[in-house]
């Protein structure tokens, strides 16, 4: 088979409209964890993502001014706590996100 001749996905233009603060591979593993729990802590993502807590720090904070998560900080005690948990918009966005994925590589 030819290079002309080599079947072409025609939805491979999908991947170029995915929501880039999606699709930055520790911001995608943070919502991917989101997705699937309440909510989060701090040190969980931490633990789960493998990022040093500046690097999850600012990755929180983008996905946060994206309006993609909610982060709340509480204290237990006297121990800060920082939860995080998806927003309407967040679930939509990383909805849509999975969706053009999905139907790029099909």
């Amino acid at each position: 088979m030819s290079e002309q001749e080599t079947p072409i996905n025609e939805n491979w233009s999908d991947l170029i409209t995915l929501d880039k603060i999606i699709h930055e591979p520790a911001r995608l593993a943070v919502l991917t964890i989101l997705d699937a729990v309440e909510s989060a802590d701090f040190l969980y993502l931490q633990k789960a993502t493998q990022l040093t807590k500046g690097n999850l720090s600012v990755h929180l904070t983008k996905l946060e001014d994206a309006g993609l998560i909610e982060i709340q900080k509480t204290f237990r005690g006297k121990i800060p706590r920082t939860l995080c948990h998806l927003t309407k918009k967040g679930e939509e966005s990383f909805q849509t996100y999975k969706e053009q994925i999905k139907k790029a590589l099909s």
